[in-house]
């Protein structure tokens, strides 16, 4: 399997992970950067780990979505051979944002 990330996915990683280095420090940013890898290379191997995102059921794709660490998940699906990684969601943010952000 490979994996493409969307646009929209590449910018909320990035801001959180600039959140983290300007709260944290560089070395924390470093961390949530390996996490975030791991998580990927996880999805890589076992591609159906993640659980059915409840706020996108109602679309005619499946998505899943897995836990990086306590501020963010990934939000993912699967066509073919390939994973798009459709968001990377701050968990803090208001649910109901995530399924208006894909739809």
């Amino acid at each position: 399997m490979r994996v493409e990330w969307t646009d929209q996915a590449k910018k909320g990683r990035k801001q959180i992970a600039d959140y983290i280095r300007d709260r944290f420090g560089l070395r924390h940013k470093r961390d949530f950067i390996q996490e975030v890898n791991k998580a990927v290379k996880m999805l890589m191997r076992l591609p159906n780990v993640g659980s059915v995102e409840p706020l996108l059921a109602d679309l005619p794709k499946t998505y899943r979505s897995i836990v990086v660490n306590h501020l963010s998940k990934i939000v993912y699906r699967i066509d073919d051979d390939i994973i798009y990684i459709v968001a990377f969601w701050d968990v803090r943010r208001d649910p109901k944002a995530l399924a208006n952000e894909i739809k």
